[in-house]
């Protein structure tokens, strides 16, 4: 009965791929549940690669590239790992720094701080455009610092009512 409905190997019909794609769905969202908020509201390098991984792994799955069982536990030992790994950055800055990254300081006192963005490949162009999206301005005197986030994203600190 089993077999029936889901299938082996390549050879699947559309009501056995369409099963497959319904209980792959339900482990993908478990596992991203065991994953914890981390792999998708963080969205950093090392939080990329488990997505990709897990979705490249269970897609397989569905398909029938590879043996089910098979794919559901390589993508169980990439969550895990990936639980793992987050938790450790918790207790070692060092390992954080090395899988998550570190945020800079782009811009600060008026000026480009050039050794961080040439670090970071990030263009005064770059920092420009995010502080005409996050302070609709198109100068920079009214902000105090730009930080580009360890996400990718850059942070504008507006320059408070005192210094501006």
């Amino acid at each position: 009965m089993i077999a029936m409905l889901f299938g082996e190997g390549r050879d699947l019909s559309i009501l056995q791929m369409g099963m497959r794609a319904l209980v792959v769905f339900m482990i993908a969202l478990a596992l991203i549940r065991i994953a914890g908020r981390r792999s998708l509201g963080q969205r950093s390098a090392f939080d990329y690669v488990v997505a990709i991984l897990l979705g490249a792994t269970l897609s397989r799955a569905i398909v029938g590239a590879s043996p089910f069982l098979a794919t559901v536990v390589a993508s169980t030992v990439i969550v895990m790992l990936h639980r793992l790994l987050a938790w450790l950055c918790m207790y070692s800055r060092a390992l954080e720094e090395l899988l998550v990254g570190v945020e800079r300081e782009v811009f600060s006192n008026g000026q480009f701080n050039k050794a961080e963005m040439t670090r970071a490949l990030v263009t005064a162009t770059d920092i420009q455009e995010s502080v005409r999206q996050t302070l609709g301005a198109r100068e920079m005197v009214n902000v105090e610092a730009a930080v580009l986030e360890r996400n990718g994203a850059i942070s504008v600190i507006r320059k408070s009512k005192d210094e501006a």
